[in-house]
């Protein structure tokens, strides 16, 4: 349980935060416009997009945040 608390600890660092928010906001726009661009542009957005689109920014903010957190407590 110790573990888990100091890795979301960690994970809560301003650092790696804003690192985590940063490659999120580059690689997430970055697969938007590969991934969902035609779907934007035509207008035609759905619930179910919405819910890809929110995917298509998390997965690269989780990715960052545990490479960080896990080379910052591994080194």
């Amino acid at each position: 349980m110790k573990q888990h608390i100091m890795w979301l600890t960690t994970a809560m660092e301003p650092s790696i935060l804003k690192r985590s928010l940063t490659v999120s906001a580059i690689v997430g726009t970055i697969l938007l416009v590969i991934n969902h661009g035609d779907v934007i542009v035509s207008g035609d957005i759905s619930v179910l997009h919405l819910f890809k689109i929110g995917l298509t920014y998390l997965v690269p903010f989780m990715v960052s945040t545990y490479s960080s957190v896990a080379s910052k407590l591994n080194p």
